[in-house]
């Protein structure tokens, strides 16, 4: 597989990345949601990405560089429906990866984890401490979970954002309950679809219809949370679709 390193074309495995396309050592990276070629909203990706890099001490490109590096890769590495991730480590060496993505075509059935998890409002790698609780949610019988956080309110879910309807208004946590801004989430926000305000674990029983949203999923529709049924708002979940390729693909 091709990817760009540094700006340069080349095999990933002559790249200190694994074949799955996450770079070695420790970072930032952003994932982002291609179609025909094109990627969801990339500048506001970049833009997250310097901003996160300002604030860690992390030296990356400018987007110009950036920019241009993924038209070679698409140009190189084409895809209908893909993945493009791109990571920048804190040695200032960055990879672009694009790869091939399934759609999410099954509503969601999740739980709450049952740890305190501490979130982090910069997308960091190594994602195994994320990519864990995923993994333990299914293990144990369920598609996904929802994270709580050590003062005891709704953070996100396991690799995505969280959206809830409670009491006839749409609402995510705010970042200071060490939420990451993700981009669908603020583009939400930005339309005034959403309120921001935090969610105690106690209110988790009024939520009556949720999603996950990501610039990868979009929005997935959450079917039940601990087994108890959720009315699945097909309606708004194809308004965050259409809003998120305004921005983007289509």
């Amino acid at each position: 597989m091709k990817v760009i390193y540094n700006a340069h074309l080349q095999d990933i495995s002559q790249v200190p990345a694994t074949a799955s396309g996450w770079l070695d050592g420790e970072g930032i990276f952003e994932t982002i949601k291609t179609v025909g070629n094109r990627a969801f909203s990339l500048d506001r990706h970049i833009a997250r990405a310097h901003r996160s890099a300002h604030e860690l001490g992390i030296e990356i490109p400018d987007a110009k560089q950036i920019s241009q590096s993924v038209v070679d890769l698409f140009a190189v590495v084409p895809q209908g429906l893909g993945m493009l991730r791109i990571s920048f480590d804190n040695e200032s060496n960055w990879l672009a990866v694009h790869m091939p993505y399934t759609e999410q075509s099954k509503t969601c059935d999740v739980r709450i984890h049952p740890q305190p998890v501490v979130g982090d409002i910069h997308k960091r790698f190594p994602y195994t401490h994320r990519i864990d609780i995923l993994e333990q949610a299914r293990l144990s019988g369920f598609d996904d979970a929802i994270t709580i956080n050590p003062e005891g309110n709704i953070c996100e879910g396991s690799v995505t954002n969280l959206i809830g309807y409670i009491d006839g208004v749409w609402v995510t946590p705010p970042t200071s309950d060490c939420v990451l801004p993700g981009i669908i989430r603020e583009i939400l926000i930005e339309n005034k679809l959403v309120a921001v305000e935090s969610i105690s674990a106690e209110r988790v029983s009024q939520i009556t219809s949720a999603f996950f949203i990501s610039s990868l999923r979009l929005s997935h529709a959450i079917s039940s949370i601990e087994s108890r049924p959720l009315h699945l708002s097909h309606a708004f979940g194809e308004e965050i679709a259409s809003l998120a390729h305004k921005y983007s693909v289509g």
